[in-house]
């Protein structure tokens, strides 16, 4: 199979009956996976991945609820530590040994709880606009009034990346759209994203944060989400924290900015894998 620019072997992994779908892109170096955030897909990586395995080995995965894995999981199951196990059973499986993990948005919370449970299975961490603070309810509100404006289906692709603000995000959000014979739906079920979100209703995250015991990385986009304040409380509670704003990009910098930010990822992956 292929993307846009790379070609992908199609992995499933399935663990306690949910089918978890992965796009293995080879390579022969140290692993390298790549997880999504809120209603994405493993394929949005694929510009910044690109070029990659000739270094590592790059795998990038549908996580629960989207893309190319289980729709619905048994009992409607998208907590947090439902998340964790499953990119531990990931890891395990494709035996990606001492890998390092990236995530975006809800991705990058996955990866470092993952990192903070299990430091024996993690080399590396990356978090792409994510951060050690909680959500709060009306948060999780918006999110949902949001996904649930979406006039789907969708007419066109372009229509969907017009929707979604236009640009190579807008246009990265549409690449997640399936076809069917009416037009172009999300691959996932809005009310599964939103429960999804449950997990983190909650004060905050430091205690997982200072529990990282491996070499960290927070990417930032220049009009991303994380706060000033909340940027300087991750760095002070984890000294050696290396953190990097990406010039022009907003929350989605693998989507804004992605050759910026494959730059950046070599740069700190050559140093610590």
């Amino acid at each position: 199979m292929s993307g846009p620019h790379i070609a992908w072997t199609e992995r499933t992994v399935v663990r306690d009956g949910v089918r978890l779908v992965a796009r293995d892109h080879g390579g022969a170096g140290r692993p390298v996976l790549f997880l999504h955030g809120l209603a994405g897909y493993g394929g949005e990586w694929d510009a910044t991945v690109a070029g990659m395995r000739g270094r590592y080995r790059v795998v990038t995965l549908d996580q629960r609820g989207h893309g190319a894995s289980e729709r619905r999981p048994p009992g409607g199951d998208m907590s947090r530590s439902a998340y964790v196990a499953d990119v531990i059973e990931v890891v395990t499986a494709l035996g990606l040994d001492d890998v390092a993990l990236v995530g975006q948005s809800l991705g990058g919370n996955t990866a470092m709880l993952v990192a903070a449970a299990r430091p024996d299975l993690v080399r590396a961490l990356v978090m792409v606009e994510a951060g050690a603070r909680g959500m709060v309810t009306r948060e999780v509100d918006r999110i949902g009034a949001w996904l649930d404006s979406w006039p789907v289906p969708f007419g066109s692709l372009d229509a969907a990346a017009e929707f979604f603000g236009g640009g190579p995000a807008g246009a990265g959000w549409a690449a997640g759209l399936e076809r069917r014979a009416d037009g172009w739906w999300p691959r996932f079920d809005a009310g599964l994203m939103v429960r999804s979100l449950a997990g983190l209703v909650r004060p905050s995250f430091w205690s997982e944060w200072r529990q990282v015991a491996c070499p960290a990385l927070v990417v930032l986009g220049e009009s991303g989400i994380i706060p000033l304040d909340e940027q300087r409380e991750m760095t002070s509670a984890r000294p050696g924290t290396a953190m990097v704003t990406v010039p022009g990009a907003g929350h989605d910098v693998h989507l804004d900015a992605p050759e910026a930010l494959r730059a950046v990822l070599t740069g700190f992956l050559e140093r610590h894998l």
